[in-house]
């Protein structure tokens, strides 16, 4: 890590938020990635969506390499004000909706996996009763 130590408002931070100027938050750090957006190896909108927000769960869930962590301190610029992040919207609606969806389709499948071999064999029988007439 860089001599580097400025405290950075959250605002100040989401003001770099497009390709020739792009900051990200993670664990309370600031990174310039603007160099590093057409390296990354997921492309640069993965980062690019990373802007103006904390992005720490973003970059934890990937389950990035130790190498990985060790080539953000070069993009490193200082600490971001964590009482300034605004808080992040809670999203478990669509996920409720989603479960709901999946229950759903759940009886459907187990519906047609009952039904269908029936139709099978009674078509077999049907068939059958007809070829010997």
């Amino acid at each position: 890590m860089g001599s580097k130590s400025q405290l950075f408002h959250y605002d100040e931070v989401a003001k770099h938020n497009h390709k020739k100027d792009c900051w990200i938050i993670i664990s309370g750090k600031v990174y310039d990635v603007t160099p590093f957006l057409e390296e990354h190896p997921g492309g640069d909108e993965v980062l690019l969506l990373a802007v103006e927000k904390d992005a720490t769960d973003d970059f934890n869930d990937v389950g990035h390499s130790d190498s990985a962590r060790e080539q953000m301190e070069k993009f490193y610029v200082g600490k971001v004000d964590t009482s300034t992040i605004p808080a992040q919207p809670n999203y478990k609606l669509p996920a409720q909706a989603a479960a709901q969806s999946e229950q759903s389709s759940g009886l459907l499948v187990k519906l047609l996996q009952f039904l269908l071999p029936l139709l099978i064999m009674g078509a077999a029988f049907a068939l059958q009763y007809y070829n010997k007439k």
